[in-house]
């Protein structure tokens, strides 16, 4: 680092960290969409922690890489990476505002998310346009937009031609792996899928006993959602919709891959609509069936 930032330290992460990080990743979202024009994004700090905490432990315990830049002990940025079968995803990096400028965004992407032979890196990117061009500079490209939807939630009748089962067994959940091994061209990491079993509603839709989608509810976010075919994301949506309904929640948020055709046109016809707000799938190579797959949201990892 320069002399004039003689007192910058680069160390990894550890659990300890993890609230600290989650507030800076709150101050910087919501300074980006001041900055931008953009409505300050709804709920304070400890409900955004409250509502992800088990996912925030589940990365501060599994990340591959994970570095925290401090300026004399005061947190000043940090970026986390996973690795799941070959494929490494930057889940944060975010640099507090005020020391934006100073070289501490390069070299902490250096460190939690460096090019490795053999392994394809990707990312969802906001629609910040420094930060497209240090990804663009790291050797990964745009793949497709990510659209966000958000509409008012209602009560809906069972998904036409599919069974519903709520996950269960060992069974149910190697079924969702190889349903998303299918789609995304790798399996999603152990104790992530563990993670969302156990904090959010799993459920499995069945077409003559065989398993053909999955999706995860909860009142604090959706996702993921992924179907074998296009065909049926409309009728699991539904299903979806209805859950939400069910547990209280008024308006149902997604993140849509814009290739998911099927799922967008059933969303407009059901009075959702698209937020001027995007962001962008980035990565070094195209991958994945997302025609037909929706990520989690909030969008903290795909």
């Amino acid at each position: 680092m320069a002399n004039a930032d003689a007192t910058i330290r680069i160390r990894r992460g550890t659990p300890a960290d993890a609230r600290d990080c989650n507030r800076l990743l709150y101050e910087a979202i919501q300074d980006f969409e001041a900055r931008t024009g953009g409505e300050r994004l709804g709920g304070t700090e400890t409900e955004w922690w409250s509502g992800l905490e088990p996912f925030y432990e589940m990365l501060a315990v599994g990340a591959t890489e994970w570095w925290l830049a401090e300026d004399d002990g005061a947190l000043q940025g940090f970026a986390r990476s996973i690795e799941s079968d070959g494929f490494v995803e930057l889940t944060e990096f975010f640099v507090r505002p005020s020391a934006q400028g100073h070289g501490l965004g390069r070299e902490l992407l250096a460190r939690a998310f460096p090019a490795t032979p053999d392994k394809t890196r990707f990312l969802i990117a906001t629609r910040d346009v420094r930060a497209l061009v240090r990804y663009y500079g790291a050797g990964l490209a745009i793949q497709l937009p990510m659209l966000e939807f958000s509409g008012a939630t209602q009560a809906t009748e069972p998904p036409a031609g599919l069974a519903v089962r709520r996950v269960g067994s060992p069974s149910d959940v190697d079924a969702i792996r190889s349903i998303e091994r299918e789609l995304l061209g790798f399996e999603r990491r152990p104790a992530a899928l563990a993670t969302l079993v156990a904090a959010r509603q799993p459920y499995l839709y069945l077409r003559d006993a065989t398993p053909v989608g999955f999706a995860f509810v909860s009142p604090d976010g959706i996702g993921p959602i992924g179907a074998l075919s296009p065909d049926d994301m409309p009728a699991i949506l539904l299903h979806v919709e209805g859950r939400l309904h069910e547990l209280g929640v008024d308006t149902m948020e997604l993140e849509l891959p814009a290739p998911n055709a099927a799922a967008a046109r059933h969303l407009l016809a059901r009075g959702h609509r698209i937020d001027p707000r995007m962001s962008y799938l980035m990565a070094e190579r195209p991958f994945g069936a997302f025609d037909r797959f929706i990520g989690f949201n909030p969008p903290l990892f795909l």
